[in-house]
């Protein structure tokens, strides 16, 4: 019994031992292919991860570079001149308007004549592997994506001189994974084209120092009043010391953190072997006598409103098309030896130039201010774009670069919006007519809003046309056709069609229908707008060169081929010119009336008078001019000056052109009621005469209205008391 007994414990505890074997084998079998399962799946993650990595990299990443180190290095002045044209139809250089010296002197140094000090100082303290590296410092750069990730900061860090330069000399210095990224990628091929010696050489020359001073020597003149070959080895580092914060290092401001700043440089060239202990004991031991340089007293030259236009619209486009930093794109137009080929007309400029320059001539206040009248104006060619003139001040230009009124003065447009903003839409849309009728009353309620304006004076016409209402700048009835048309439509023409830079609080009632802006809007934009007036709709961007080329007459960029867009249909910038014919031949706009030449336009004032406007077109030229106070006053003036501006330097421009009529309406439409049945005059205002409206659509368009029209914004200041 006992030995049955120990047979079936033997056997038991087999059993147990095979099933235990089974069930590790089996486990081990099964972590296995979890195991297997992990591994591949990780594999395949990275695969993948790499796979669509590099997708990223070929199809969201343009490694490409827009730079050559060559350029910059030329110390070749540009030149901007008039457009001219050989037999073959190619542009050519006319006449010569201005030789371009940079306000920032900037002199470039070559890598031979850099202080080796200079060289060192910058590698010690900015990226002391960079002459190992392949333009990516990849220990540097890890400590920084993990810096990124793990404290949660995206101040990513850990950039070459390579990548700095490439972050001075293109516009990728935003903080995203994506610029880190492509400018890693776009660091190794400019390390593949190029020698550290050249890197170095142009990181020196570009970089900014504080004080207005970009490259060594400017600084090196700033800082100790001497070239650069003259600097002492802690001279050397102080200047180094300011590139990492201008604010913070720069020894004007704060001479204790410069100093500190280059013991730590000193320190760092001593550790890593530039220099020996006694050189760095003796520069440790130096104190640098700064003193400004000749740099603050170097005057450059003064040039036009319009050549300042032309040096803004190509930095500009250098900067947008060819993605440089703006201190890159300057290097390049003032000194890679540029030829800038510009749409100015000479004759039309000189024309203004008489005008606005003579001061004496001008419009003048018949009450007296210590103010400066100020007036701007831009000319374009309505079919081309083209800029043929401008000014941004009345009196002799005294300053460089200072306050251009035609292109950085943002003024509320007043009325002269009304073509615009109110009816421009509202024809194009087909609510109203030029004989659509409408009630001038004080007692009109709105549907979207309880404001509602008020004519000057207190008066009103009763029902009136459409085309009445246009010509005599009624504000009553641009606040009803608002509130039919809604803002949101009105602010959508003005943005998006016409390019108006409006704050959203713009878009509603009293902005859009009275052109009190927010911010304004500049001269050259509205002349740019009212070219769809007289081009069938199409308006053209406004452009101040044709074609920019290098010394050798390689394009840099390419501006020939107008910038159009769809603003209004055809017919609807036809009948809207129609109407301001109207206005210029016995209506607001009384004052621009060119006799023979035919003209229209729209006049426009502010609230408080504070400023006057009229932009006008012929079928040759379309001009808007602003008139008013760089502080805005109060302006006590006998009629529009901006009109009497534009009559003045329109008549000459167009003195020997010949007359050419506007193109006609196609369909003229009848009335759409869209005010309700208004055949009937009010039975309140007795006195009302309803204009006349023509019947047949070919008939010339004469309405009577009076030489005052009842306008707030439109009306001449009252004669002075005797």
């Amino acid at each position: 019994m006992s030995k049955l007994t120990d047979n079936r414990k033997w056997k038991t505890a087999a059993a147990a031992v095979d099933m235990a074997a089974e069930t590790v084998s089996g486990v081990l079998r099964g972590a296995a292919r979890v195991l297997v399962t992990v591994v591949l799946v990780l594999i395949t993650t990275i695969l993948l991860t790499m796979c669509i990595f590099a997708y990223y990299v070929k199809t969201c990443l343009s490694t490409d570079l827009n730079i050559s180190l060559s350029d910059y290095t030329l110390s070749l002045s540009s030149t901007i001149y008039t457009t001219a044209y050989n037999e073959q139809g190619d542009i050519v250089p006319g006449q010569e308007l201005a030789v371009l010296e940079s306000s920032k002197n900037r002199i470039w140094v070559d890598y031979d004549h850099i202080p080796k000090n200079m060289e060192h100082a910058a590698v010690a303290i900015e990226d002391k592997r960079f002459y190992e590296h392949k333009g990516v410092d990849w220990y540097r750069t890890a400590g920084a994506f993990v810096n990124m990730f793990l404290g949660m900061k995206n101040d990513f860090g850990g950039s070459t001189i390579t990548q700095q330069l490439l972050k001075n000399t293109t516009q990728n210095d935003d903080v995203t994974v994506q610029r880190k990224l492509l400018e890693i990628f776009q660091a190794m091929e400019l390390e593949k084209n190029y020698t550290k010696e050249e890197i170095i050489e142009w990181y020196l020359n570009v970089v900014y120092f504080g004080e207005g001073a970009y490259g060594i020597q400017m600084a090196a003149d700033t800082y100790f009043g001497k070239d650069v070959s003259e600097l002492t080895l802690a001279e050397c580092a102080s200047i180094v010391a300011i590139t990492n914060n201008p604010s913070r290092y720069d020894p004007f401001i704060s001479s204790e953190g410069n100093a500190r700043r280059r013991h730590d440089i000193l320190y760092q060239m001593y550790d890593q072997g530039y220099i020996d202990y006694e050189e760095y004991q003796r520069a440790v031991a130096e104190e640098p006598r700064f003193v400004r340089g000749e740099n603050d007293s170097y005057e450059a030259p003064i040039y036009s409103y319009y050549i300042e236009v032309v040096i803004d619209d190509v930095l500009r486009d250098l900067v947008e098309k060819k993605g440089l930093a703006e201190t890159a794109a300057e290097q390049l137009l003032y000194h890679g030896g540029y030829r800038i080929y510009t749409c100015l007309d000479p004759a039309i400029q000189s024309i203004v130039d008489g005008v606005y320059q003579d001061t004496a001539s001008l419009p003048s206040p018949y009450r007296a201010t210590d103010k400066t009248f100020q007036s701007a104006i831009v000319i374009m060619d309505p079919y081309t774009g083209d800029v043929k003139a401008l000014s941004g001040g009345t009196g002799t230009k005294t300053d460089r670069f200072g306050w251009n009124r035609a292109t950085d003065a943002h003024r509320p447009a007043g009325s002269s919006i009304k073509p615009l903003a109110v009816y421009g839409p509202a024809f194009d849309l087909g609510l109203i007519t030029q004989s659509t009728l409408v009630n001038d009353s004080a007692s009109i309620t709105l549907n979207g809003t309880s404001w509602y304006p008020r004519n000057y004076g207190g008066g009103y016409s009763g029902v009136v046309t459409i085309r009445t209402a246009l010509i005599n700048s009624l504000n009553t009835v641009a606040a009803q056709i608002m509130d039919k048309l809604t803002p949101a439509v009105s602010y959508e023409y003005l943005t998006e069609r016409m390019g108006f830079q409006l704050s959203k609080a713009d878009e509603d009632y009293a902005p859009l229908a009275l052109g009190q802006f927010t911010n304004g809007v500049t001269v050259r934009e509205m002349a740019q707008a009212f070219t769809s007036l007289v081009n069938d709709g199409v308006m053209n961007t406004a452009r101040t060169y044709y074609l920019v080329t290098d010394s050798a007459g390689n394009i840099i960029l390419d501006n020939r081929l107008p910038q159009s867009s769809t603003v209004f249909k055809a017919n609807t910038a036809r009948q809207i010119t129609n109407i301001l014919q109207g206005a210029v031949n016995g209506g607001t706009a009384w004052e621009a009336n060119l006799g023979a030449m035919p003209a229209a336009g729209k006049t426009g004032t502010t609230s408080d008078e504070y400023d006057r406007w009229f932009c006008g077109y012929t079928p040759y030229y379309v001009a808007a001019v602003w008139t008013g106070y760089d502080m805005p006053s109060y302006m006590y003036f006998n009629g529009n000056p901006a009109t009497q501006i534009w009559k003045r330097i329109m008549s000459a421009v167009h003195a020997d052109l010949a007359p050419k009529a506007f193109a006609e309406p196609t369909y003229w439409g009848g009335p759409t009621n869209i005010f309700g049945d208004l055949t009937e005059k009010p039975e309140e205002e007795d006195d009302y005469t309803d204009p006349t409206v023509p019947e047949l659509p070919g008939e010339d368009y004469t309405v009577e209205v009076p030489l005052y029209p009842s306008d707030p914004f439109d009306l001449p200041a009252p004669l002075p008391p005797l």
